[in-house]
């Protein structure tokens, strides 16, 4: 498309040059890219025009601001409003992917993974965007959601390479920042609204508003909710124009659990769901109510319900031993993750381990101590992703929660945690290293370093 074309009725320009693609990301761009420079809270996208160029940027696009550089710019004054105009016009086969929305608190991750492994055991080829990363592509995102941008790019490459079902996370701050504007989503998918960002949202009714915007939209078609969620009835509410589908764990005619997971008896079918935790049962009965909408039978779907796994990161037990890793990260997320192991493991006494987030909401620290200290019989407190706060200031405040008389034990290194809770943990015991997940990274002040969960359990176990 030749630029020209691209800013029709947007911004009068000589420039006669072709474009192969767009970002408003100066990493990701490839040869013949146009650099979409915009204002942002604390910087200027041309602040990084020279590394667009270096990728082979043709073209940079500026917000209200003249660059110069080696390369045509054009200066396009509230140019962040015409950004999904953009996409659709140069990504335009995007636009044909039918797209599933899934957002909320928790289990956003599982839901998202159990659609698709659905989809696809019916041979329907399925990508997913989401905190994981965007499946087919080694790109890693920075956010749940990423950018306008790198959305409809890659549901243009999903379209180009037979993907028709894409299942995106959509995070509360990507409907306040707009991420997902134009997108038409042929359902909306409610899991559970519990405390988190907070720092960003300031209230829960504003957390809940932000999530509202993906319902309300007068391009989603379908919305499907959890009726175990106290706020079901506001997220129907606000879209009564749309088709309207719930869920409940009573759905079940029974659900009784086992150390795999569960055996359950829906209608006529009584089958194993291998997952632990009743919130897993929650997310399974999302995915199946998705499909059921896509329409599917539920003679298609029974059989491929009992081979789901959970994502990496959410309760992966460590093989052949009583060790599991969890994202937790929430007071309700951490609730749910420790009465799994109390319910499926009654024999064993619980061990947690797990910290919080720096420059994040503050509020959720004591709360997740005291659900620490009530639903565990041994505790440690380590550090999470610290950034730019003092570890033990974050670990200070989670101590504030613990009930009464409890003591936790403090390693502020969060490897030498993780091996400390393996080497000392006792035949009877069962551990829970929560707040990671599946993450490789650990943010201290400034530096991003290599850090994986995962791999320092596997390798104190060696």
């Amino acid at each position: 498309m030749d630029i020209k074309a691209l800013l029709l009725g947007i911004q009068d320009t000589e420039i006669s040059i072709n474009i192969s693609g767009l970002s408003l990301n100066s990493n990701n761009l490839t040869e013949g890219d146009v650099f979409v420079a915009l204002q942002g809270e604390n910087s200027h996208g041309g602040d990084y025009s020279e590394q667009a160029i270096d990728k082979g940027c043709v073209v940079i696009l500026s917000e209200g601001r003249d660059i110069e550089c080696a390369v045509p710019c054009i200066r396009i004054d509230h140019l962040s409003l015409h950004v999904a105009t953009l996409a659709q016009r140069f990504y335009q086969q995007a636009q044909l992917v039918k797209l599933i929305g899934v957002t909320g608190t928790n289990g956003k991750t599982s839901v998202s993974l159990f659609i698709s492994q659905l989809l696809e055991a019916l041979n329907v080829k399925t990508g997913v965007i989401g905190t994981l990363g965007i499946s087919g592509s080694e790109e890693k995102n920075a956010n749940t959601t990423p950018d306008t941008l790198t959305l409809y790019r890659t549901l243009e490459r999903y379209y180009q390479e037979g993907v028709r079902v894409a299942v995106i996370e959509v995070s509360s701050h990507a409907l306040i920042q707009k991420r997902v504007a134009g997108l038409a989503f042929e359902q909306a998918i409610f899991t559970n609204l519990t405390q988190d960002h907070l720092d960003y949202h300031k209230t829960m009714e504003g957390y809940r508003k932000a999530k509202g915007k993906l319902f309300s939209d007068e391009n989603t078609q379908c919305v499907i909710v959890n009726r175990d969620d106290e706020n079901h009835d506001y997220f129907l509410n606000i879209a009564p124009d749309k088709k309207q589908v719930s869920f409940s764990i009573d759905d079940f005619q029974y659900c009784n659990k086992n150390e795999q997971g569960f055996l359950c008896r829906l209608n006529q079918f009584i089958f194993e769901l291998p997952l632990l935790g009743r919130f897993n049962i929650s997310n399974a009965l999302a995915a199946l109510t998705s499909l059921r909408e896509l329409g599917y039978s539920d003679d298609d779907i029974m059989p491929q319900l009992t081979r789901i796994t959970a994502p990496l990161g959410r309760m992966q037990k460590i093989t052949d031993h009583n060790i599991w890793i969890d994202y937790a990260h929430t007071p309700d997320a951490l609730a749910n993750a420790m009465s799994t192991l109390r319910e499926h493991f009654p024999e064993f006494k619980l061990r947690v381990l797990f910290g919080c987030g720096g420059n994040r909401d503050t509020d959720k620290r004591a709360k997740m101590g005291k659900i620490s200290s009530e639903l565990a019989d041994s505790v440690i407190l380590t550090s999470d992703n610290p950034r730019n706060e003092d570890p033990q200031t974050i670990i200070d405040e989670i101590q504030s929660g613990l009930k009464e008389g409890f003591e936790a034990d403090i390693i502020l290194d969060r490897e030498l945690a993780i091996q400390t809770a393996i080497t000392t943990l006792n035949e009877d015991e069962c551990l829970l290293i929560a707040g990671k997940g599946h993450e490789t990274t650990q943010t201290i002040g400034t530096k991003i370093l290599p850090f994986s969960d995962i791999e320092v359990a596997q390798n104190a176990l060696v």
